[in-house]
């Protein structure tokens, strides 16, 4: 069984080369191919081969003794890490066991990321002290609730080194960030015959609200490509920007391909031709040092999931100036300065743009995950993080059949610390329901929400694995053996003298 190998380019991007960088060849003849319909569909494979994984993974095989084995060493080795060992006892969740006698190895950091005990704890302090709706309030709790929401705004500020503090925006996620900017700045500038430039890497929460903004203005859509190492062409990325060019929005590291762009060359390009430049931070603030007035954009989005915070909220930081010419995005209270029966006017910013209640609690809490990568430092992070990332390269590149999508660490040095791979005859959902169930891998499987890169790449999903700087390599050794295993076994078939039934066997042509 292979994956559906689509179209070589997608039809926005001629002449675009095939993006793939590292393949493999086989130890083993995979099946003959059959091309699966949709990404989101998991093979009726894994069932049958899961129902099989008690005798062959756990019951009597010397593999399962081996892994415990090796768990007892990941602990004794990560011990004399001391200090990393202390901060990965900050997260409860790391210490559960999925099933009995199999620890979590959590490497779906890219997904959302787990969260400390010093979050945790203050958003249940919080709740328990000083739960109060914020602002106009007069009595104490309104008053601490709306100190401790300002204060959350401040932390942020600093984090990513905003000039003004009322430069940030809270928001459901980084998505509703980036529809924010669509539906106010952009709707408000952007006509017929003006043109949006991205890039064929972008998450769909990057492309699907200019393509919206597109179709109602009669604006122009226009993508840059990729090196065939799987980085942004960033030479054909410049020719985009022109006269014409009224914003560039892209990704700041790619989810997928783990490169990272150069955002302070591009956002020169840009102001050369009076262009806006939107940045998609969420897989940069979590891991690296970010300074908003260094890399030069107009506007950063990030989501607090992904950076050791609570779900339910982002931000969006933009130009003070160019924030105050928005119209307003929502209306409802909080966003107003005085309502009339025949109209009303606005507040300044942040709260123009925070219509009605907003997620107060989840805002202070991401105010202390700000403040816990902070006493980390973040450059300590980068610095764990790219031993990890070297490690994940090396181990999953080892890999028989797999092809890697996105440059090496030699060709990027800055690289994220995730992979994204496709191992031949193997179907990306099978992999990882398989080392879930038998090993207790958490690892990503699908388009990732970006279907666009995955059509580029000739592909309908890739297996993701993702670290972030609680990760340890053991953890990253458990997790490719998991793979190989895996790989073993779906290559097997049938399994030891067991016949698949002829329904099933024609389906996926074994």
């Amino acid at each position: 069984m292979v994956l559906s190998a689509g179209p070589t380019r997608p039809s926005f991007l001629p002449g675009a080369p095939r993006q793939v960088i590292s393949h493999r060849p086989s130890r083993k003849t995979a099946a003959s191919g059959t091309s699966l319909g949709a990404e989101h569909l998991p093979s009726a494979l894994a069932g049958v081969l899961l129902a099989r994984l008690s005798c062959r993974f756990v019951q009597g095989r010397p593999g399962a003794s081996a892994s415990n084995a090796s768990r007892s060493k990941m602990c004794r080795l990560a011990a004399g890490s001391t200090d990393w060992q202390h901060v990965r006892e900050d997260f409860p969740a790391l210490q559960q066991e999925v099933k009995p006698g199999i620890p979590l190895v959590y490497l779906d950091n890219a997904a959302t990321s787990q969260k400390p005990r010093a979050v945790l704890e203050e958003l249940s302090r919080f709740y328990g002290q000083d739960n109060s709706n914020v602002h106009r309030g007069m009595h104490t709790l309104s008053m601490r609730s709306t100190e401790a929401f300002e204060n959350a705004r401040k932390t942020v500020a600093h984090f990513v080194n905003a000039p003004d503090e009322h430069e940030i925006i809270f928001t459901r996620n980084a998505t509703e960030a980036i529809n924010l900017v669509a539906k106010t700045w952009a709707e408000a500038n952007i006509g017929s015959g003006d043109e949006i430039v991205l890039t064929v890497m972008e998450h769909h929460s990057n492309l699907v609200p200019w393509q919206l903004l597109a179709e109602k203005t009669g604006a122009k859509l226009k993508f840059g490509r990729l090196r065939s190492n799987g980085t942004l062409d960033v030479e054909h990325f410049e020719s985009l920007i022109t006269e014409k060019t009224k914003l560039v929005s892209l990704c700041h590291v790619s989810n997928v391909l783990g490169c990272v762009n150069p955002i302070k060359r591009v956002a020169e390009k840009c102001h050369e031709h009076q262009a806006k430049l939107l940045v998609d931070a969420c897989q940069s603030v979590p891991h690296m040092p970010v300074d908003v007035q260094t890399l030069g954009a107009d506007w950063l989005v990030a989501s607090s999931h992904k950076m050791c915070g609570p779900t339910g909220i982002g931000f969006l930081w933009g130009r003070a100036e160019l924030l105050r010419a928005s119209p307003p995005f929502l209306g409802g209270g909080e966003m107003i300065d005085q309502v009339k029966l025949e109209g009303s006017t606005f507040s300044d910013i942040p709260h123009r743009f925070e219509a009605g209640t907003p997620a107060f609690a989840e805002a202070v809490a991401l105010g202390r995950a700000c403040e816990y990568l902070e006493k980390l430092t973040m450059t300590a992070i980068t610095e764990r993080e790219h031993r990890l990332s070297k490690k994940l390269w090396d181990r999953v590149a080892a890999l028989p059949g797999v092809t890697i999508y996105g440059p090496s660490p030699e060709e990027d040095p800055e690289r994220a610390s995730l992979v994204c791979f496709n191992v031949e005859g193997c179907h990306a959902n099978d992999l990882a329901t398989i080392v879930d169930q038998d090993r207790g891998i958490a690892m990503r499987s699908g388009h990732h929400c970006t279907q666009p890169l995955h059509t580029e790449l000739g592909i309908v999903a890739s297996a993701r694995l993702s670290a972030y700087f609680y990760n340890t390599k053991e953890e990253i050794d458990l997790a490719v053996d998991a793979v190989e295993a895996a790989i073993e076994l779906i290559r097997s078939g049938e399994g030891e003298g067991e016949v698949l039934d002829p329904a099933m066997a024609a389906l996926l042509d074994v």
